[in-house]
């Protein structure tokens, strides 16, 4: 079943991995089978997302959980999907005034200052080309 969940979060990723970014650095998926196991994992996170998913559910089922890390502390819980969950991450980023995660930075600046149109004067290199090939 392809919904746009789905679809928003494959973009996400593609975008990650465009700029050459790990996209397992800002969604990283889980199996709820051992939550202490899962549960420490996420401790170790600085800046990210998590999606929990029954065992054996495929991709196209609903995740079980999907929520924002922000220094090994989950911020907020029970989100919808990946997408809302990284408007929000973002959200958070900038009204807390946090640097980017150095390997996500490109997926977070074509973020800023492409989607959003915030302080979108100066692009890096990478950015623009790829600003410039969607606006061709």
């Amino acid at each position: 079943m392809d919904t746009i969940e789905m679809r928003r979060s494959c973009i996400l990723k593609a975008l990650s991995v465009y700029f050459n970014e790990d996209p397992n650095n800002l969604i990283t998926q889980y199996v709820d089978v051992e939550f202490r196991d899962v549960q420490s994992q996420m401790e170790k996170t600085v800046i990210g997302i998590y999606v929990i998913m029954h065992e054996g559910d495929g991709e196209q089922e609903a995740p079980e959980d999907v929520g924002i890390i922000i220094e090994g502390v989950t911020v907020i819980k029970d989100l919808r999907d990946v997408a809302t969950a990284f408007s929000l991450l973002f959200g958070l980023i900038y009204v807390l005034n946090l640097n980017y995660p150095p390997d996500l930075k490109y997926t977070f600046e074509f973020y800023q200052k492409v989607l959003m149109e915030l302080d979108s004067r100066k692009l890096s290199k990478k950015v623009q080309v790829l600003k410039n090939k969607l606006f061709e």
